[in-house]
Protein backbone atom coordinates (compact mmCIF):
# COMPACT_ATOMS: atom_id res chain seq x y z
CA UNK A 1 0.00 0.00 0.00
CA UNK A 2 0.83 3.32 -0.56
CA UNK A 3 2.21 5.69 2.63
CA UNK A 4 -1.03 7.76 1.56
CA UNK A 5 -3.16 4.75 1.58
CA UNK A 6 -2.11 3.35 4.89
CA UNK A 7 -2.22 6.67 6.44
CA UNK A 8 -6.31 7.03 5.28
CA UNK A 9 -6.46 3.59 6.82
CA UNK A 10 -5.06 4.46 9.96
CA UNK A 11 -7.62 6.98 10.25
CA UNK A 12 -10.50 4.56 9.81
CA UNK A 13 -9.09 1.38 11.80
CA UNK A 14 -11.12 1.47 14.75
CA UNK A 15 -14.44 2.17 12.43
CA UNK A 16 -13.52 -0.24 9.89
CA UNK A 17 -13.18 -2.97 13.56
CA UNK A 18 -16.63 -1.88 14.67
CA UNK A 19 -18.37 -2.41 11.72
CA UNK A 20 -17.19 -5.60 11.48
CA UNK A 21 -17.91 -6.99 14.69
CA UNK A 22 -21.61 -5.39 13.97
CA UNK A 23 -21.71 -7.23 10.75
CA UNK A 24 -20.69 -10.40 12.54
CA UNK A 25 -23.90 -10.45 14.37
CA UNK A 26 -25.13 -11.54 11.22
CA UNK A 27 -22.79 -14.72 11.95
CA UNK A 28 -25.60 -16.42 14.12
CA UNK A 29 -27.50 -17.08 10.81
CA UNK A 30 -25.04 -19.36 9.81
CA UNK A 31 -22.62 -21.70 10.97
CA UNK A 32 -19.41 -19.60 12.38
CA UNK A 33 -17.09 -22.97 11.11
CA UNK A 34 -18.38 -22.47 7.76
CA UNK A 35 -18.09 -19.07 7.20
CA UNK A 36 -15.83 -16.74 8.43
CA UNK A 37 -16.12 -13.11 7.93
CA UNK A 38 -13.23 -11.23 6.55
CA UNK A 39 -11.55 -8.74 8.74
CA UNK A 40 -11.05 -5.24 7.85
CA UNK A 41 -7.30 -5.41 7.67
CA UNK A 42 -7.31 -8.54 5.11
CA UNK A 43 -8.84 -6.40 2.50
CA UNK A 44 -6.47 -4.39 0.02
CA UNK A 45 -6.87 -1.55 -0.42
CA UNK A 46 -6.54 1.63 -2.82
CA UNK A 47 -7.62 5.41 -3.50
CA UNK A 48 -10.83 6.04 -5.50
CA UNK A 49 -12.25 8.76 -7.01
CA UNK A 50 -15.66 9.06 -5.61
CA UNK A 51 -17.56 10.51 -9.48
CA UNK A 52 -20.26 12.34 -7.31
CA UNK A 53 -17.67 14.65 -4.89
CA UNK A 54 -14.37 14.77 -7.11
CA UNK A 55 -12.98 13.38 -3.49
CA UNK A 56 -10.91 10.54 -2.97
CA UNK A 57 -12.69 7.35 -0.78
CA UNK A 58 -10.83 4.43 0.65
CA UNK A 59 -12.05 1.17 -1.15
CA UNK A 60 -10.98 -1.84 0.13
CA UNK A 61 -11.84 -5.77 -1.55
CA UNK A 62 -11.66 -9.24 -0.25
CA UNK A 63 -10.75 -12.14 -2.68
CA UNK A 64 -10.81 -15.22 -2.48
CA UNK A 65 -7.95 -17.83 -3.11
CA UNK A 66 -9.22 -17.62 -7.20
CA UNK A 67 -8.87 -14.10 -7.01
CA UNK A 68 -12.51 -13.60 -6.83
CA UNK A 69 -14.23 -10.68 -5.29
CA UNK A 70 -16.02 -11.50 -2.25
CA UNK A 71 -16.94 -8.31 -0.50
CA UNK A 72 -16.01 -4.46 -0.32
CA UNK A 73 -15.56 -1.63 2.04
CA UNK A 74 -15.74 2.02 0.98
CA UNK A 75 -14.98 4.89 3.13
CA UNK A 76 -15.87 8.03 1.41
CA UNK A 77 -14.16 12.03 2.60
CA UNK A 78 -17.46 13.02 4.56
CA UNK A 79 -17.21 9.87 6.55
CA UNK A 80 -20.10 7.92 4.93
CA UNK A 81 -19.27 4.05 4.86
CA UNK A 82 -20.69 1.25 3.11
CA UNK A 83 -19.34 -2.43 3.02
CA UNK A 84 -20.88 -5.87 1.82
CA UNK A 85 -19.38 -8.86 2.13
CA UNK A 86 -21.05 -12.13 0.25
CA UNK A 87 -21.86 -14.93 2.37
CA UNK A 88 -23.89 -17.48 0.32
CA UNK A 89 -25.29 -19.81 2.99
CA UNK A 90 -28.76 -22.00 4.09
CA UNK A 91 -30.53 -19.97 6.62
CA UNK A 92 -29.73 -22.27 9.68
CA UNK A 93 -33.90 -21.78 10.81
CA UNK A 94 -35.68 -20.73 7.91
CA UNK A 95 -36.37 -23.42 5.20
CA UNK A 96 -35.92 -22.30 1.99
CA UNK A 97 -33.83 -19.50 2.34
CA UNK A 98 -30.15 -18.39 2.66
CA UNK A 99 -28.30 -16.19 3.48
CA UNK A 100 -26.55 -14.07 0.41
CA UNK A 101 -24.53 -11.67 2.31
CA UNK A 102 -24.28 -9.16 4.99
CA UNK A 103 -24.31 -5.32 4.57
CA UNK A 104 -23.40 -2.38 6.74
CA UNK A 105 -23.53 1.28 6.48
CA UNK A 106 -23.79 4.77 8.31
CA UNK A 107 -22.01 8.11 9.04
CA UNK A 108 -18.82 8.07 11.55
CA UNK A 109 -19.70 6.15 13.94
CA UNK A 110 -23.68 5.27 13.43
CA UNK A 111 -23.14 1.84 11.80
CA UNK A 112 -26.35 -0.07 10.51
CA UNK A 113 -25.86 -3.54 9.28
CA UNK A 114 -28.37 -6.25 7.83
CA UNK A 115 -28.03 -9.46 6.74
CA UNK A 116 -29.70 -9.90 2.88
CA UNK A 117 -31.41 -13.21 3.00
CA UNK A 118 -33.06 -14.52 -0.40
CA UNK A 119 -35.60 -17.76 -1.07
CA UNK A 120 -34.41 -20.71 -2.05
CA UNK A 121 -35.31 -21.73 -5.45
CA UNK A 122 -38.27 -24.04 -6.23
CA UNK A 123 -37.38 -27.99 -7.40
Amino acid sequence: MSDEVCARYAGIAELASAIARLAGRSRNLVDAREVALQEPEDAMYRLERDPYSGTESLVGEWRDECGMKRGELKFHADGTFFVEQDVTRVHPRRAHWFVEGVTAWGRDHEIRSEATLLPMPDD
